[in-house]
This record gives structure tokens, sequence and C-alpha cells, in this order.
């Protein structure tokens, strides 16, 4: 069965010092690293947050706190710092993750009327990032996701490659949450539709 290992924007902003950061963030990068650069997969890809400046979704552009609630083109949005801002050193992949394995890059979120956390669509799903016709056209079966953040980006990720019909697998430890609450809920709708959940040492041996 043919697999692809999907990053998740382990870009400067979601990391410690970031204007969005995922406490522990970097910890996890040595493990993607390593998953990244075995013979596990016969593909890895790689998404990436790139907002024009005016995105609707920052606090900056409603006059509002950070993390409160609104609306974006009538939905309810969470309104957040501003991140990953197109060209910006925040918008980067971090320094240590190694990209030399990464073979194609998927970029979300230029839309300024609509959020976008998954890595196929935005929240609406008006538009396609074109990632599912890149890994269909591969002949990919299986889908493992890590990457930033667990309980965002990483979660709406994982679940539109399972409602696309890849076999997916989310590696707990190589993924960090916001709100660690919030992710195990997530864990537990994801394997009950059919979503497994392991770790890197089950994946690769070490």
């Amino acid at each position: 069965m043919k697999t692809a290992l999907l990053i998740v924007d382990i870009q400067n902003d979601f990391c410690p010092g970031g204007s969005l950061e995922v406490r522990d963030g970097d910890k996890i990068i040595p493990a993607v690293n390593e998953l990244a650069g075995s013979d596990r997969y016969d593909i890895v890809v790689a998404t990436q947050d790139w907002h024009p400046a005016n995105h609707g979704s920052f606090a900056s552009q409603h006059n509002a706190e950070p993390f409160t609630k609104g609306k974006l083109d009538g939905e309810t949005q969470i309104f957040w710092p501003d991140h990953c801002i197109q060209n910006s050193e925040g918008a980067n992949f971090h320094p240590d993750l190694n990209t030399a394995p990464v073979k194609a890059i998927f970029r979300k979120g230029m839309d300024e009327l609509v959020d976008s956390y998954s890595g196929f669509f935005d929240n609406k799903r008006k538009q396609d990032t074109g990632l599912r016709h890149y890994l269909f056209g591969l002949g990919i079966k299986e889908v493992h996701v890590c990457g930033l953040a667990a309980d965002v980006c990483v979660q709406f990720t994982a679940s539109d490659s399972l409602d696309l019909g890849f076999k997916t697998i989310l590696i707990e430890d190589c993924t960090k949450a916001i709100d660690d609450g919030d992710f195990e809920k997530f864990i537990e709708l994801f394997q009950s539709k059919g979503g497994i959940v392991t770790n890197k040492k089950n994946i690769i041996g070490v």
C-alpha cells in the first residue's frame, strides 16, 4: 500500500517564540525528521499556512482581542493573533525541520474571507489546495499525519484525509496541541470513524 507522510504547518509562528506558539511545538521536530528521513514512505509532503497581511481571521482586522470569537463572512470565527503572513519569517518552516525529503508543499489560508485549517480544503470547502488530487494521482492509499497544532490544523487535516477515503494514521507523539482536552475529544471521534492513532516507534521501529 503506497503511503504518504503529511507534515502539517511546522512553521516559526507555531513554535516557541512565534506569534501563535504551541507550547513545546519545536520538541516534535527531531521525531518528525526521523519519520521523514526513513524509508517508510513513498512520498513526503508538507502544508504551510500562507496568509495575506489583511486576513480576516486576524484579531487585528477587527479591533478584537486575540482568541475571542466573532464573524467572518457570516461564519463564526476565532480571531487569531496575526501569524504566518506571506513571505514573513514567521511563515517560514522552523529551521530545525529537515525539508530535504519534502517533495511538495501545499499552501493554505490565502483567501482573506475564509480561514483554512485543513491541508485539503478551506473551512467552507470553497477551495481545494490540490493535495488530494496530488496524492490520488500518485496512487497513495495511506496517509500518516503529524505537525502543528494537533487540535486545529492537524485535526482538520486528518479528519479530511479519512473522509476522502485514505487510510489515515495520526502519529500522536509527532504533534502538539494548544488544548490537550480538545485534542483528546478529537481522538475519540477520529478513532470511532476508523482513524488510527499510534506513535513513531510503531511506524519506524525507533
